[in-house]
C-alpha cells in the first residue's frame, strides 16, 4: 500500500475526514458518559481535583450514618427522661396522698396545763389578777397662774356669780316697778312687761339646755305628765324643765316671780321635790332670783354656767338685754373659778363610761337618802345604783366623789345600799383611788382591765385625755396574780431542728402573747402547735410534720422551761401513740411508692439504642469530618433511683409523719430538677448534632457540585457539536468522492 500514491486533494480530504471522525468520536463519548473529563488525558487538573472532591464527599457521606445513629440515641435518651419524669410525678402523687391522710398517731407528744378562765382570745386567765394603778395627767385648780395641783377636796363645780339686769318699766311705762307680784299677762294698759313683750302660748325659753314652756290656761286644769308636780302656776318635772301657765287675758295667772323660779329650776339654783303630784321648790345653790326696784337679778349656781336663750322682746322686758324683736338672743354668765375648784369645771351632763358602767355628772345637789331611788344609795356627792352606775352631783361634789364613783364602777371599792338609801363603801378588789401630787391615781380592780371613755368635757377636766387633751380613752392593765400567766415566760429548746422560743404572756403588745393565734405564731418556727379547750386546758404538742417525735427527749429536743412552770403544773411529755389504721394506710403508700421507684430502674436500663444508653452512664462520641478532628463527646448520666437520690422507702420509718413525707417530696423535686437539667443538656446536644448533620449533607452537595462543575459535559453543547460534526463528515465524504472522480477520468482515457 505504501506504493499507492494519492493525489494531494484526496489526501487532504482524507485527513479532514479522519479529523472529523476523531472529533465526532470524542463528542459521542461525552454524550454517552455525560462527562467532558473522563480520564486524566482529558484534563489532568480537573480530573484529579474532581477525584479529590468526590473522595471527600464519599468520606463525609460515610460519617452521616454515625451521625444519624447519634440523633436516634439522643432521642431515645430524651424519651427515657420523659418517662422518668412521669414516674417521678406519680411518686409525688403518692407522697401527697400521705400528706393528706391521717397523721398516723392517735396522740402526739405534748405537754398541757390548766389556766383557769383562759380562752382562745385571752390565754392569761381571768380569775387570778391583782389590781394595778394608773396615773392621770396632773390637774390644776383655779389658782391664778394655772400651776397649782388639785387635792381630793377640790370641787368639780365653781363659785356662783350674779347676772344683774336693768330696771324694767311696767306696762304703763313707770320705771322701777317690776315687783314680785307683777302679772306677766294683762290687758292693754295693765301691768305687763312692756305690754307687747309678754310671751304667748307656745313660746319657750331655753336655760342651760332645759326648756321653759309658756302655756295659756291654768296649771290646775292641765293634764299632769307622769313624774311631774304642780307648784302654783308651774308644772315641773324635777329635772329643770318647767311649764309656766299664763292664765288668760281676762284672768292673768303667772307672775314674774313664777318665771324667775322657772329660770332658777333650770339653772340649778333651785330644786323641786316631786311627791304625789306636787312640787316642793327649794333653794339648791347660788342665790335665788330677786327683784328689787324693777331690777331682776339671777345667779349661775355652782354646778353650771348660766345660759338663757329666748325672744329678744321678752328678755328685754325682763331687763336682761337691750335687743328688741321677735328673734332669739342668748344671754350668758360664767361662774367664778377659784382655788377651791377645778381649773376646768366639769360640765353638766358630761359622762364617763368606766368598764361599761356610766357615771353622769349633774348640776344639782345630791338628794336626801330618803329620796333616792329604790336600790340606790347616796354618799356625799354620789348616788350609786345596785349595778355600779353613778350620778355625781356637781353642786358641792369633789374630786374624792368622782374617784369613789370610778372605784364603784371598777370594783376597786365595794359598796352596799341600805334600805334607808345610804351608800356605804367597803374594801373591794383594789386600793381606793386617790390624788397623788395633783394626778388621779386610779385603781383598776381585778374584774377587768380599765377602760374609761366619756362625753362632754369630763375626760379632759379630770386629766384622763392624755397630755394633749385629745385622747378619747384612758386605759390601764391589771397585774397578774398568783396562778395567772400574765408576765410569765414559756421557753422551749430547739425541737426537731426548729428555732428555740421564749414567750412572754401579756396584753399582746410589745412582743407579748395574749391570744392563741399569737402563741401559735411564736411556736410555729419551733415545729410546735398549741390548742386550748373550753375548760382552759392549754396543750402544746408536736406539729403534724413531726408527729412521730417525742418532746423533751434528748434526740428530738423541745425541752420546756420558763417561769410559767412555777405557776402551772404541766404534764410530762410522753412518746406519741400510733394509730394502727393510719400507719397501715401509710405503709401501703410506701409499697406503692417503691413499685414506682423500681420502674425508674427498669426504664433507665431500657433507654438504649444501638448498644448505647446515655441514661445508664454510657458515652456517645460523634465524628463530624473526614479527618476525625471535629468530634462531640456526650457523656451520659446514670439516672437510676440511686443516681437521682431516691432510695427505697421503709414502712414504719418513711411517710411516718409529714416531716418524713416532706423529705421524700423534697428528694422527688430535686430528682425532677435533675431530669429537667439532663433533658435540657441532651436537647442542646441533639440540636448540635442535627445542625452538624444538616451541615454534612450540605457539604456533600457542595463537594459533588464542585466535582461536577469540573468534569460534567454540557449536553446541549455536545449535541450541537455532534450535529455539526456529522454534517462536516458528510461534506468531507462528498469532497473525497469528487477528488476520486478526476482519477477516474484518466482511467477512461486509458480505456
Amino acid at each position: 500500500m505504501s506504493n499507492v500514491v494519492l493525489s494531494a486533494s484526496v489526501r487532504q480530504n482524507l485527513l479532514s475526514l479522519q479529523s472529523t471522525a476523531d472529533l465526532l468520536a470524542t463528542t459521542q463519548n461525552r454524550l454517552a458518559s455525560g462527562k467532558k473529563v473522563n480520564t486524566a488525558l482529558d484534563n489532568p487538573t480537573n480530573f484529579f481535583t474532581a477525584a479529590g472532591l468526590d473522595a471527600r464527599s464519599s468520606d463525609i457521606n460515610n460519617l452521616l450514618d454515625g451521625i444519624s445513629n447519634g440523633v436516634q440515641i439522643l432521642q431515645q435518651a430524651s424519651n427515657g427522661i420523659t418517662s422518668l419524669n412521669k414516674l417521678i410525678d406519680t411518686a409525688k402523687s403518692i407522697a401527697n396522698q400521705a400528706l393528706q391522710s391521717n397523721v398516723g398517731y392517735a396522740t402526739k407528744s405534748n405537754v398541757s396545763a390548766t389556766i383557769t378562765g383562759a380562752t382562745p382570745d385571752d390565754l392569761r386567765g381571768t380569775t387570778s389578777y391583782t389590781s394595778a394603778n394608773a396615773l392621770s395627767k396632773v390637774i390644776v385648780d383655779g389658782t391664778a397662774g394655772g400651776a397649782h395641783p388639785i387635792t381630793s377636796t377640790t370641787t368639780l363645780g365653781a363659785t356662783s356669780v350674779s347676772l344683774v339686769g336693768s330696771a324694767a318699766p311696767d306696762g304703763a311705762g313707770t320705771a322701777a316697778s317690776l315687783a314680785m307680784g307683777l302679772t306677766l299677762i294683762g290687758t292693754p294698759g295693765a301691768s305687763t312687761i312692756k305690754g307687747t313683750a309678754a310671751p304667748v302660748d307656745g313660746d319657750t325659753l331655753t336655760v342651760n339646755g332645759k326648756t321653759i314652756t309658756f302655756r295659756s290656761g291654768t296649771a290646775a286644769s292641765a293634764v299632769l305628765p307622769a313624774g311631774s308636780g304642780i307648784s302654783g302656776n308651774l308644772i315641773t318635772d324635777g329635772n329643770g324643765n318647767t311649764t309656766v301657765y299664763l292664765g288668760s287675758n281676762a284672768s292673768p295667772a303667772a307672775t314674774v316671780k313664777d318665771l324667775a323660779d322657772a329660770i332658777d329650776l333650770a339653772s340649778g339654783v333651785k330644786k323641786a321635790l316631786i311627791s304625789n303630784g306636787g312640787a316642793t321648790i327649794s333653794h339648791s345653790s347660788g342665790t335665788d332670783a330677786t327683784i328689787a326696784s324693777g331690777v331682776l337679778t339671777l345667779t349661775t349656781g355652782t354646778g353650771a354656767d348660766l345660759s338663757i336663750t329666748g325672744h329678744a322682746d321678752l328678755l328685754n322686758g325682763l331687763g336682761l338685754t337691750t335687743s328688741l324683736g321677735s328673734g332669739d338672743v342668748t344671754i350668758t354668765q360664767s361662774r367664778q373659778i377659784t382655788a377651791a375648784s377645778l381649773g376646768m369645771p366639769v360640765q353638766d351632763g358630761s359622762t364617763l363610761n368606766v368598764n361599761g358602767k356610766t357615771i353622769t355628772f349633774k348640776n344639782a345637789l345630791p338628794p336626801d337618802a330618803a329620796n333616792v331611788p329604790v336600790g340606790s344609795g347616796v354618799l356625799n356627792g354620789v348616788v350609786a345604783d345596785a349595778y355600779g352606775n353613778s350620778t355625781v352631783y356637781l353642786q358641792g361634789a369633789t374630786i374624792a366623789d368622782a374617784l369613789n364613783a370610778i372605784d364603784i364602777a371598777t370594783g376597786a371599792q365595794g359598796f352596799s345600799n341600805s334600805a334607808g338609801g345610804v351608800l356605804s363603801l367597803k374594801p373591794g378588789t383594789g386600793v381606793a383611788s386617790q390624788v397623788v401630787a395633783g394626778a388621779l391615781k386610779i385603781s383598776t380592780g381585778t374584774a377587768s382591765d380599765l377602760t374609761i371613755s366619756g362625753t362632754g368635757n369630763a375626760l379632759v377636766a379630770l386629766g384622763l385625755a392624755g397630755n394633749t387633751g385629745t385622747a378619747t380613752t384612758f386605759t390601764a392593765t391589771r397585774s397578774a396574780g398568783i396562778g395567772g400567766v400574765s408576765g410569765k415566760t414559756m421557753t422551749f429548746t430547739s425541737f426537731k431542728g426548729g428555732t428555740p422560743v421564749s414567750i412572754t404572756f401579756g396584753d399582746g403588745t410589745n412582743g407579748t402573747v395574749k391570744s392563741l393565734a399569737q402563741l401559735n405564731a411564736k411556736l410555729a418556727p419551733n415545729n410546735l402547735i398549741a390548742q386550748i379547750d373550753a375548760n382552759g386546758v392549754l396543750t402544746i404538742s408536736a406539729g403534724n410534720d413531726y408527729a412521730s417525735a417525742t418532746m423533751g427527749s434528748s434526740v428530738d429536743g423541745g425541752v420546756m422551761g420558763g417561769t410559767i412552770t412555777a405557776a402551772l403544773t404541766f404534764t410530762t411529755p410522753y412518746p406519741p401513740v400510733p394509730d394502727a389504721n393510719s400507719q397501715a394506710a401509710r405503709a401501703k403508700l410506701v409499697e406503692q411508692y417503691n413499685n414506682v421507684i423500681n420502674q425508674i430502674t427498669t426504664t433507665s436500663q431500657d433507654a438504649s439504642f444501638n448498644g448505647v444508653n446515655l441514661l445508664n452512664g454510657d458515652t456517645l462520641k460523634l465524628v463530624f469530618n473526614e479527618t476525625g478532628k471535629s468530634t462531640l463527646n456526650i457523656i451520659g448520666t446514670a439516672l437510676t433511683p440511686a443516681g437521682l437520690g431516691l432510695p427505697t422507702l421503709v414502712a414504719g420509718v418513711d411517710f411516718i409523719d409529714n416531716a418524713a413525707t416532706n423529705r421524700t417530696l423534697a428528694a422527688l423535686n430535686t430528682a425532677s430538677t435533675t431530669l429537667r437539667s439532663q433533658a435540657s443538656s441532651y436537647g442542646s446536644n441533639l440540636s448540635i448534632v442535627q445542625i452538624r448533620q444538616d451541615f454534612a449533607k450540605n457539604l456533600i452537595n457542595v463537594l459533588q457540585t464542585g466535582s461536577s462543575n469540573l468534569t460534567l459535559a454540557d449536553t446541549n453543547e455536545e449535541a450541537a457539536n455532534s450535529q455539526a460534526l456529522s454534517t462536516r463528515q458528510s461534506i468531507a465524504v462528498s469532497a473525497l468522492s469528487l477528488a476520486n472522480q478526476s482519477q477516474q477520468s484518466v482511467l477512461q482515457l486509458l480505456r
